[in-house]
């Protein structure tokens, strides 16, 4: 039995903010001996998708390395996230009890939510796959593939792109040249959410040692 509730009506945007502000407090300390993705503008949104969603017990959440948010709005108590990432864990949370599994490769879970998706629909099964990624991740050949997928065989999965605007400090319309993203106006909107954000800390870390 997949543990959880559905703690977007537990959590506020001040406790999904104290808790990275927690993290950086601990980071600047030296204590954590690994990389570690802060996250900060963006709390209201996601409360807001889990709780429009009702994401619970069964349904499964990808992210991938800056997922603390994820992982405390899926249900794993916030003791535990805490001390995953004082383990050096930050970029790379899974706590399988929870169906929280998280990645630090680009888009290394794309097509892992489809076919968790593919198998819940074909077994029957209750639940969704919901996969968190970057705007620049979603400019990507596998997510374009895994949307397609999951839209043409209209399979229980979402794909939800947090839009900072940038790929590390790299802006990514410039990129690709184009306003928007690639599948405005497509119908495969249906199986992505979308929210545009400012991130409050660097891509990685603190930004006083390498602005990464």
């Amino acid at each position: 039995m997949a543990k959880g509730v559905n703690n977007s009506v537990l959590y506020t945007k001040e406790d999904l903010e104290n808790f990275e502000k927690e993290i950086a407090e601990i980071y600047a300390t030296g204590v954590i001996r690994a990389p570690v993705h802060l996250r900060g503008g963006r709390e209201e949104q996601l409360i807001g998708i889990f709780r429009d969603n009702a994401i619970g017990p069964e349904d499964y959440v990808f992210g991938h390395w800056d997922s603390h948010e994820l992982a405390l709005l899926k249900g794993v108590p916030r003791d535990e996230v805490k001390q995953a990432v004082i383990d050096g864990k930050s970029i790379s949370l899974c706590f399988p009890e929870y169906k929280v599994y998280c990645s630090g490769i680009v888009g290394s879970l794309m097509g892992t939510a489809a076919g968790v998706a593919w198998s819940l629909k074909n077994q029957g099964k209750k639940g969704r796959a919901f996969i968190f990624c970057g705007d620049m991740s979603a400019e990507t050949g596998i997510f374009h593939e895994a949307v397609k997928y999951v839209t043409n065989f209209d399979l229980p999965a979402f794909y939800v792109v947090c839009d900072n605007g940038l790929s590390v400090m790299t802006d990514t319309r410039q990129v690709w040249g184009c306003d928007e993203p690639w599948f405005k106006g497509t119908k495969f909107e249906k199986k992505i959410i979308y929210f545009k954000y400012k991130n409050a800390y660097p891509h990685s870390g603190l930004g006083w040692k390498i602005k990464f």
